[in-house]
């Protein structure tokens, strides 16, 4: 099996070399260089969704690394719902995305991080990729030529393609998250994919934030939290 968290951090751009600055520097540096060749910068959600959507998620999510901003955006949308704050006015205030604690069950070390559950943070993205019925058999080829470019190596490859072309069970992904913390990260993984633009998307999102049974106060958190991390591009 080939290291899913790996690829993970590969899927949401966090592999990009030659960035300097601080944490804003290096957001605009990945930002530039997912919108001039996405698929060499390691931002795979970017060449899945050909949109601003995935310039935006790969140039803010590369100044903490993949996993961690997934778990870091979870962790803080978590905290400020269990805090009681409104959900626009606690992501207007965020500070810069920083990694969950070492002590919380966000933290991209702690035990609940399986690569199986990484696994299934890719299989979410990739589902929430095809949700507007935008990625044909003819997109899938161009997609699979320009994921080649990265070299992933054959397995990974060969699992994004077979994900690519089958259509996602929900309750395979849902029966995956066995912990509060694990639905959050799920839902949050997804969120960070696609912005809801199109009624398909939307209904996706809804359909998973229903399967999850997650409170509608704390969905409205990891909406608010992941709209104000996006960076324009």
């Amino acid at each position: 099996m080939f290291d899913a968290k790996k690829l993970l951090d590969q899927f949401l751009g966090s592999q990009v070399p030659g960035m300097s600055g601080g944490m804003r520097d290096k957001a605009g540096q990945a930002a530039d260089l997912a919108r001039n060749n996405p698929w060499k910068t390691g931002a795979i959600a970017a060449v899945l969704l050909g949109t601003k959507t995935g310039r935006k998620l790969a140039g803010n999510v590369a100044t903490v690394g993949g996993i961690a901003a997934v778990a870091g955006l979870g962790y803080l949308a978590y905290k400020n719902y269990q805090s009681g704050q409104a959900p626009q006015t606690a992501a207007q205030g965020q500070p810069e995305l920083l990694p969950a604690p070492a002590d919380s069950a966000f933290n991209p070390q702690s035990p609940q991080l399986t690569n199986d559950f990484a696994l299934t943070l890719i299989r979410a993205m990739i589902a929430a990729a095809k949700a507007d019925g935008h990625i044909d058999a003819a997109e899938r080829a161009n997609i699979m030529d320009k994921v080649h470019a990265v070299d992933l190596g054959a397995e990974a490859e060969a699992f994004i393609a077979n994900e690519l072309a089958n259509p996602v069970d929900i309750e395979d992904l849902v029966a995956a998250a066995r912990s509060e913390e694990e639905k959050v990260e799920l839902y949050t993984a997804t969120r960070l994919t696609i912005d809801p633009d199109t009624r398909a998307e939307r209904g996706y999102l809804d359909l998973l934030a229903g399967r999850l049974g997650l409170p509608d106060a704390l969905l409205d958190h990891i909406d608010a939290t992941v709209s104000a991390a996006k960076v324009q591009a």
